[in-house]
């Protein structure tokens, strides 16, 4: 068994210079501490079972050899993909590894906001009438953190927070792919066998075949997400997509100014609040990318979900009752998750999911299986929204021919 994960709340925050010292945008010594707390709620997380690992592995050769076949795409760059059994505290540090570069991207549009709220800058950011003079709050005050201090308040937020949600997360993925973000290049999958055996606990359903059906899931992500244009296409989407934000620097400073960072309550009740980091609502150039973000998006989970069902309906002999689980586990997504999906654009609800399954339905009806080999093929084969909706306008694009009598 491990040692218990440290309190990041207690010793960690005890001097104010090592609470704001960063060398970045986002401070990633507290992000990693309080994601490790967040993932396993403060408790020793106990090894991943040798037996389990052992499982997993033998699960996910079969899946790579059908996904392969149901796909027709290469599912590493070479030799099999590894499967990989972590805990959930080790899922959330590499997760934010992963994540990085898009939350510094967010990082940047945050530190922009509270900018423009600097006591030199904004008329009437500073105290007892000294509005427009450059005249500095006194030290101590609250609104020093909104102005003066926004370098050094922007990365404690953004460390705060990413570790927040992304151990929020870490309780409830599977493995890598939870959302469908890209990862850089690797043949390997990061599987959580402490929550794949606790939701088919939960719904009384062979755990052996929830195994299977999370290694077909996430390779059919790996094998689509690690294709170069496809992962370089959503990566730009999303840090367009996160460097628009338009924070709300007052209310983000009110609420660090209330927060006492001895408690995770208190952390979780300022910072739990989307709005009070990122903004109400969304900004110019965020609806500009959004539909694309959307509609690739959409594309992606139609054809997974294709793929996948395929699939397992030969492999796993309780599938219609996972599928109807897992449906259900979609609707019912916590509000950590809700946070993460607004954060990259991917405010996945139902509507989206059978938008994507409308658009691969309709191209097999019209072009047949072979059609989607199409779909991933380069940079410019990528649906548009109106493809998406339409899948005849996309097949015309890509000039194949629609065999409907």
């Amino acid at each position: 068994m491990n040692e218990p994960e440290p309190n990041p709340f207690a010793g960690l925050f005890g001097e104010v210079a090592k609470l704001f010292a960063s060398a970045g945008p986002v401070n990633w010594d507290i992000a990693r501490q309080v994601a490790r707390w967040m993932a396993t709620e403060g408790l020793a997380e106990t090894n991943v079972d040798p037996l389990c690992r052992i499982r997993l592995e033998e699960l996910a050769r079969v899946a790579e050899l059908n996904m392969a076949e149901a796909t027709g795409l290469p599912t590493s760059s070479a030799g099999p993909v590894v499967a990989r059994a972590v805990g959930r505290a080790e899922w959330a540090e590499r997760t934010l590894d992963a994540w990085r570069p898009l939350l510094e991207a967010l990082a940047g549009a945050l530190s922009q906001g509270m900018e423009a709220t600097s006591p030199g800058e904004a008329g009437d950011a500073a105290p007892g009438g000294a509005a427009g003079h450059g005249v500095p709050p006194p030290p101590g005050d609250p609104e020093q953190l909104v102005g003066g201090w926004a370098a050094l308040l922007t990365p404690l937020v953004l460390g705060l927070q990413s570790g927040s949600m992304v151990g929020q997360l870490a309780t409830r993925a599977f493995g890598q792919y939870h959302l469908p973000v890209p990862r850089a290049p690797a043949d390997e999958l990061l599987l959580v066998p402490a929550n794949i055996g606790a939701f088919a606990q939960d719904w009384s359903l062979p755990e052996d075949d929830v195994r299977l059906w999370v290694c077909l899931d996430e390779l059919a992500h790996h094998t689509v997400l690690r294709l170069h244009h496809v992962r370089e296409r959503l990566e730009e989407l999303f840090r367009s997509y996160m460097s628009g934000f338009n924070p709300d620097a007052a209310l983000l400073g009110e609420r660090m100014s209330n927060l006492d960072l001895s408690d995770l309550a208190s952390m979780q009740d300022a910072l739990g609040d989307p709005d009070a980091l990122l903004g109400e609502m969304q900004s110019p150039a965020q609806k500009a990318v959004l539909p694309t973000l959307e509609a690739l998006a959409a594309a992606l989970e139609g054809y997974v979900d294709h793929v996948v069902d395929r699939a397992g309906r030969r492999l796993i002999g309780s599938y219609d009752s996972l599928a109807e689980a897992l449906r259900r586990r979609r609707v019912e997504r916590a509000e950590g998750e809700r946070l993460v999906e607004r954060l990259f654009g991917l405010e996945l609800g139902q509507d989206q999911y059978d938008r994507g399954a409308a658009f691969v339905a309709g191209v097999v009806e019209r072009a047949g299986e072979e059609a989607l080999a199409r779909l991933w093929e380069s940079a410019r084969t990528l649906p548009t929204p109106a493809e998406v909706d339409a899948p005849g306008l996309w097949l015309a694009r890509i000039e194949l021919p629609d065999h409907r009598p």
